[in-house]
């Protein structure tokens, strides 16, 4: 049986791998939990200099998996115990330079992470979308305070309130991406930023992150985190979302009840 994150150490890189291919890579539980113990061996083991992210296939990561986090999601939610919240609260405070390369796909959570990394490489078959309004929910992982900074308020809440997919172009200028190549050149590309931020003094480059990422900045980032917490569990518990995700399961257009 495949696993579905794939972890692997060489060089001082560690590789961390999305490998649910036929799901786009969409996160379960234990998909975060693995993610989260990886995070944790990168930190604590001095020979790892850098994390490089990706995913096996043609897409990124889609998000959640529905039906995985909507079996115990909003319990869980509210108590900040799901293994999402507990990942993206570690992920707050992880300090070694962080690298994804991303192709197709990246959907909720698989736009968000992106926000947290220092180099983004993506491919021309890249999109991205944040399309949590549209599931009846809020942003999460720090983004409805991450990504204002980053593009400006208005450039934020175009892509927060309408949940439109976007292209790497776009990626690029809201200050998601940092670096488009080609798709057939994506992987040779990341592993190339990963051997080289690898072969710099580590000290100096976790120095550098800490100053980018002043403990100020990590405050608020938790503030941001918790007041967004809450308003994703009561989401996940509102009969909006409730419809979204039947009308997802259907096939059809989700009715919230517009006026007439």
């Amino acid at each position: 049986m495949n696993e579905a994150v794939r972890v692997k150490t060489e060089r001082g890189v560690m590789t961390v791998t999305l490998n649910r291919p036929e799901k786009r890579n969409a996160l379960t539980g234990e998909m975060y939990n693995r993610l989260e113990q990886a995070m944790r061996e990168a930190m604590d083991d001095d020979r790892i200099r850098v994390v490089l992210l990706q995913a096996e296939g043609e897409h990124f990561c889609a998000g959640n998996d529905l039906q995985d986090f909507g079996t115990k999601g909003a319990k869980a939610a509210a108590e900040g115990t799901s293994p999402a919240m507990q990942f993206i609260r570690f992920m707050l405070d992880f300090n070694k330079p962080l690298i994804a390369a991303v192709r197709g796909s990246a959907v909720g959570i698989g736009t968000t992470v992106l926000l947290h990394c220092d180099l983004v490489l993506a491919s021309d078959t890249a999109r991205f979308a944040l399309p949590f309004t549209r599931l009846g929910l809020v942003p999460e992982f720090g983004s409805s305070l991450v990504l204002p900074m980053l593009a400006g308020k208005v450039q934020a809440s175009h892509v927060l309130l309408t949940g439109e997919t976007f292209d790497t172009n776009r990626a690029v200028q809201l200050g998601i991406v940092s670096q488009p190549v080609n798709d057939q050149e994506l992987d040779a590309a990341a592993a190339q930023r990963a051997d080289e931020l690898a072969e710099l003094p580590p000290q100096a480059l976790k120095a550098t992150k800490a100053l980018i990422n002043s403990p100020q900045q990590r405050e608020q980032l938790r503030d941001a985190v918790a007041r967004e917490s809450s308003a994703f569990a009561r989401g996940l518990a509102s009969d909006e979302h409730q419809e979204a995700v039947k009308a997802f399961f259907e096939k059809r257009k989700p009715d919230f009840g517009r006026p007439a």
